[in-house]
């Protein structure tokens, strides 16, 4: 037997699969800048105009309107650091969650026993996607809305079954 035979465990698995999914921001930084000014300056200009009719303590609500909605804003931003990875080979499938102050949680299921569960509601759509795997569950695609989760379990399913069929070897390249 030569050393091309041997089996090698190592060997990168073609990916069937690969998606990173984040969460949606509507808001860039630059219209977070536009909109903190703007709202800067519509509050002091109100504050001021109370200030000057004698109601001083409303000009530091104001004050305080407005670190609110930036503190808010902020948090807002923070999460949006949050990533999902998830990759199917024909050996595995991988599930890779950074939480957005960088906590990372990963799963490795095997994707012959993986089954895909979703939770959905006569209006709205697919809610929940959940992994099943010898009764574990793992909630996965949080980020996404109704449309987009259906067409994420439509290709992760595609993918599962690829994995189920195994790989696919072609002699000829």
């Amino acid at each position: 037997m030569t050393a091309g035979n041997d089996f090698d465990p190592e060997t990168a698995q073609p990916e069937l699969f690969s998606a990173l999914l984040t969460p949606h921001r509507s808001l860039n930084r630059t219209g977070f800048l536009v909109l903190m000014t703007f709202l800067s300056v519509v509050s002091f200009v109100a504050g001021l105009a109370f200030l000057m009719m004698g109601a001083w303590p409303v000009f530091g609500f104001f004050g305080i309107d407005v670190l609110v909605v930036y503190w808010a804003f902020r948090v807002n931003f923070r999460r949006g650091n949050a990533t999902e990875e998830i990759r199917v080979t024909t050996t595995e499938l991988r599930v890779r969650r950074v939480s957005h102050r960088g906590h990372v949680v990963e799963w490795v299921l095997n994707p012959l026993w993986v089954r895909l569960d979703q939770k959905t509601h006569a209006e709205f759509g697919i809610e929940k996607l959940y992994l099943v795997s010898k009764g574990r569950h793992v909630s996965i695609a949080n980020f996404l809305g109704p449309d987009e989760k259906a067409s994420f379990a439509k290709a992760l399913s595609a993918a599962l079954q690829a994995a189920r069929r195994g790989p696919t070897y072609n002699p000829v390249s």
